[in-house]
């Protein structure tokens, strides 16, 4: 970011500030401006970033005909109605045709998509649709657990709600497929 659009969001930060009844200009809040900006731009780095690039040399070829399955990735974003965190787990599984793609890719994946401001179900499926584009598997499966921060904190405040959202393509849109995944992300976790 340059110097005049960081003046131009910190001065209004600044106001922000004073209009919640606060003195921008007392010790604790007066890096805010910049934390905050910092903070945002971490948060949504997901729009500079884009799959091809991650996963660009990262697919091998393989003869495997079975499900590969990367679990409980941990997701943090942002809701885009009130730019509060919502924060869980993502798990994908898919089944490669030839190729597969280095395990450590998927959660690189899920950040991209993450790391913008989201909805829950747009990102399932954005990171769904990105998998079965770039490594084009016999099919893909992705579920993703999360708590809102913005159903939490305000709103109906019920603290313990967890939004669960599913995406199926393919082969995993077959109930038996779809069984196995769903099965063998909920398998014990405590075998680690």
């Amino acid at each position: 970011m340059d110097d005049v659009r960081f003046r131009y969001h910190s001065d209004k930060l600044q106001e922000l500030l004073t209009d919640l009844g606060e003195d921008p200009g007392r010790d604790g809040l007066q890096k805010t401006p910049k934390r905050v900006i910092e903070s945002l731009s971490f948060l949504t780095s997901g729009y500079q970033d884009d799959v091809e690039s991650v996963l660009n040399g990262a697919l091998f070829d393989v003869e495997y005909q079975d499900m590969v399955i990367v679990r409980d990735i941990e997701i943090y974003s942002m809701c885009e109605h009130h730019m509060l965190p919502f924060f869980g787990r993502c798990h994908i599984g898919y089944i490669p045709k030839g190729k597969v793609v280095g395990l450590s890719k998927l959660p690189r994946v899920v950040d991209i998509f993450s790391r913008r401001l989201q909805v829950q179900e747009r990102l399932t499926n954005q990171i769904s649709s990105a998998i079965q584009s770039y490594l084009d598997p016999v099919g893909v499966g992705v579920v993703v657990e999360a708590r809102h921060l913005c159903m939490m904190m305000r709103g109906v405040a019920k603290q313990n709600s967890l939004t669960m959202t599913s995406s199926m393509l393919g082969s995993f849109q077959n109930l038996e497929t779809r069984s196995e995944f769903l099965s063998l992300i909920s398998a014990n976790k405590s075998q680690f």
